[in-house]
């Protein structure tokens, strides 16, 4: 196991910022904002040769309540499971009430942390931290996370201390796994739902839209078999957006989508299939990920209110009749456990190899059942198919005249190479390409080559007459 490192400190002292630092990247929502942060976010560093975990986690204040007080005992878990804890201040405001809270706990924990003294822009590091010399505390860094000052020689200083681990064959296989992403609109059950699966409370619920506000990855296995489970913000309607950090959040959302391999769409049972479900369900297909769907809160509801939604979402879904449905109560658990039968199944068939010869034969086949139509009197020819891709599985198509292919044609090939394959869960792609005429160049060059021999006998025929009127004026 690579060691951990929990970042913890006040609200916007800057652990996020430090986060996207150490991990060289932008993964975490940075804003001037209290309590951005709510989850535990795990990102991976590295500092030359050494390969670390990051943990980010939301500020703590001591006086939370509601949603801020769940938030906070995300952090306190962090501090137990990390290796070293880097404690965050802030230099500017000086030394805090809350600052010193922090130092008693983590010293009552007897956990190994280092003062990590943020924002000394523009100071003498030395000024900057007079004032936490009164904490007692040999180990303090002056940083500036965001221009990363100082930031390399801190990270190096701390992994001093963290001795360097064994390999570990079985925590490399769980790497790579399946990723899986909640996505729906906000309140539906997400976070719920993957506590439920993770059997922890391992992301903040509470019952209020917009609680979870950044993708949150989380690493975990099942059956011996690694997956990635992404909690991810709510996607509201835009007219319904105002704030700037839910449309970052909403950015995260649709990126995850794109980084998932399969994509469990979550719509409220209690209020039915609505047009925003329908929304993030085209950006699922535009995306081209494997998809299962999970109607939640299922136990509430009572039998007649049950068979109308069973109507409604048959009649309303019927394009994506290839994404298995489940009924589910994430609160209670009924129902989830079958999920991973559909994700296992559609991450498979996404993945799946396809040979050219067996795509060939569908094409063939299908083309013989069913022609393509004339085009000006000539006939559509579709030679040859191959694998173009994975995730979504994409075929290749080889012919004449493919850029007038229909789409209703297009969608027939589609519906037949997905039955034919067995393709569950996942859409498929066809891509049509048009042969290159063989004699195309050859009537280039036959045009060049005309073309300059008619200048060379321009240019003959205009020195003949310059030659004709010099000898005339002799």
């Amino acid at each position: 196991m690579l060691p951990s490192i929990a970042l913890v400190g006040r609200p916007n002292v800057g652990k996020s910022t430090l986060f996207n630092q150490l991990t060289r990247s932008r993964d975490a929502l940075v804003a001037n904002l209290s309590g951005l942060t709510r989850d535990r976010k795990y990102g991976e560093g590295r500092s030359e040769d050494r390969a670390f975990i990051v943990i980010d986690t939301g500020g703590v204040s001591g006086d939370e309540e509601g949603i801020d007080a769940a938030m906070a005992e995300q952090s306190l878990l962090a501090i137990d499971e990390a290796d070293v804890v880097l404690l965050l201040v802030d230099a500017k405001d000086g030394l805090n009430p809350v600052d010193v809270q922090l130092v008693q706990y983590l010293r009552q924990k007897s956990r190994d942390f280092h003062l990590v003294v943020n924002k000394i822009d523009g100071r003498d590091p030395d000024v900057a931290i007079s004032d936490f010399h009164s904490l007692g505390i040999a180990s303090m860094h002056a940083i500036a996370a965001s221009h990363g000052r100082g930031v390399r020689q801190m990270i190096e200083t701390v992994l001093e201390s963290v001795p360097i681990p064994e390999a570990d064959d079985d925590a490399q296989e769980e790497q790579g796994g399946t990723r899986v992403a909640v996505v729906g609109r906000p309140n539906v059950g997400k976070s719920t739902l993957v506590n439920r699966i993770l059997g922890e409370d391992r992301v903040v619920v509470y019952d209020q839209p917009g609680t979870t506000r950044d993708s949150v990855y989380i690493n975990f296995s099942r059956e011996g078999r690694p997956y990635t489970l992404i909690d991810t913000a709510g996607v509201r309607r835009r007219k319904n957006v105002r704030e700037a950090v839910e449309k970052f959040s909403i950015i995260k959302t649709l990126s995850a989508i794109s980084d998932a391999n399969v994509v469990v769409l979550l719509v409220d049972g209690q209020e039915g299939l609505v047009d925003q479900d329908l929304h993030l369900l085209g950006n699922c297909l535009e995306a081209g990920r494997a998809l299962v769907l999970a109607v939640n809160k299922w136990d509430g509801l009572d039998p007649d209110q049950k068979d109308a939604i069973r109507s409604e979402l048959d009649r309303r879904l019927r394009f994506v009749d290839f994404a298995d449905m489940h009924f589910i109560s994430a609160l209670h658990g009924s129902g989830v456990g079958t999920l991973f039968g559909s994700i296992d199944a559609a991450y498979t068939a996404a993945m799946q190899p396809m040979g050219t010869s067996r795509l060939t034969r569908i094409l063939e086949d299908a083309v013989a059942d069913h022609p393509p139509p004339l085009v000006n009197g000539r006939r559509i020819k579709l030679r040859y198919a191959h694998a173009g891709g994975r995730n979504p599985p994409r075929v290749v198509v080889h012919g004449n005249q493919t850029d007038k292919v229909p789409s209703s044609y297009q969608r027939y090939l589609e519906k037949t190479f997905s039955r034919c394959l067995e393709l569950t869960g996942t859409p498929l792609r066809i891509e049509f390409r048009s042969s290159d005429n063989p004699f195309a160049g050859q009537r280039n060059k036959l045009t060049n080559r005309q073309i300059n021999r008619k200048r060379r006998l321009m240019a003959h025929v205009k020195q003949a007459k310059k030659s004709k009127q010099q000898k005339k004026r002799k």
